[in-house]
């Protein structure tokens, strides 16, 4: 046999191997092609402790690829979505990465998601006054009422949430019902019990529903419900109603904003026909003009006390609290 031959059979057999080699790697390759899905996942937030974040979105969609049996084994479970909002300022839609990383190994490459907006507001807690409405029967007025936690009085609760949610904020409790006759008022006093009524939030923007707005962290009011106790009596000319503020006829100027309201005294003592004493929940004083407050806004307001009564003061003292908008930069 010739060298060329031999050489020639050499060639040719390594010419086999290799095709066997892509013929295997062919077969191979169509029983577990490289594939690409999309997969919709929690988001998990992290926050330092004096801002919360207003609305943010609870899922994000996280594209992967891979081998398909490696891309068979991703779940939710193994593929996770964060978002680091600590060096993230109050503003509104602050930008904030987000990062997906797959717990299952390096065969499954994942891409970064889109940033997500977000609305960033200061943390903070605060006491209100807790209010108590009762309306009476004609002739029937309120010589006291009380709320129970559940036990003891309590006469204010702890709001924490977004400081811009605390303007203007209050807290009411309201008796379901007319005192008088027909919650068996049939003597010239009475005391009357009612159980688990709630505590209702409202703000300068009006009724405030913790449960309706996400956040995080959770907003919270530390007592969301009372046992309302109301002693009553016939012929009572006078009570005392809680002083509020409407809206202000113009808002502080373009940067600026309210960041509390004091309201001087929080309630007086109204005299007047019983009837219409029975009617009266909370006496409301007009809005201001703010549009040229640029810091602490102070006005006396006078009192309107309803036709047909009057009152123990007749001038309110409101202080606005205003303060420049901070300057808001995106999260890196």
């Amino acid at each position: 046999m010739s060298w060329g031959l031999i050489r020639d059979d050499w060639r040719m057999k390594v010419l086999a191997l290799g095709l066997a080699v892509l013929m295997l790697g062919a077969v191979a390759f169509s029983q577990n092609p490289p594939t690409t899905k999309t997969l919709t996942v929690a988001l998990n937030y992290s926050y330092p402790p004096n801002i919360v974040l207003i609305n943010p979105p609870s899922k994000i969609d996280v594209t992967y690829s891979g081998l398909a049996d490696a891309i068979a084994k991703v779940n939710t479970n193994n593929l996770v979505a964060t978002v680091d909002a600590n060096r993230a300022l109050p503003g509104n839609a602050v930008k904030l990465n987000v990062n997906a990383t797959y717990l299952g190994g390096r065969d499954v490459s994942v891409q970064t998601p889109p940033p997500i907006a977000v609305n960033v507001d200061t943390l903070q807690a605060k006491q209100i006054p807790l209010v108590i409405n009762v309306t009476t029967a004609s002739g029937w007025g309120v010589s006291k009422k009380t709320a129970l936690c559940p036990v003891t009085e309590c006469t204010s609760v702890n709001f924490t949430g977004p400081v811009s949610w605390e303007t203007n904020l209050t807290a009411a409790v309201t008796y379901a019902g007319v005192v008088g006759p027909a919650t068996g008022c049939v003597v010239l006093a009475c005391t009357v019990t009612q159980l688990n009524e709630p505590v209702m939030l409202r703000n300068a923007g009006g009724p405030l529903d913790l449960s309706s707005v996400r956040t995080i962290p959770v907003a919270t009011l530390d007592i969301v419900s009372v046992t309302l106790k109301v002693e009553a009596v016939a012929g009572v000319t006078s009570s005392t109603a809680p002083l509020v503020i409407a809206p202000p006829s113009q808002p502080p100027p373009q940067g600026y904003s309210i960041t509390g309201v004091t309201i001087t005294p929080v309630t007086v003592v109204v005299g007047g026909d019983p009837a219409v004493l029975g009617r009266i929940q909370r006496i409301t004083l007009p809005g201001v003009d703010l549009s040229k407050s640029t810091s602490d806004a102070t006005f006396q307001i006078q009192i309107p006390y309803p036709n047909g009564t009057s009152g123990s003061v007749a001038i309110a003292t409101v202080v606005y609290s205003i303060s420049r908008n901070p300057n808001v930069s995106p999260s890196p």
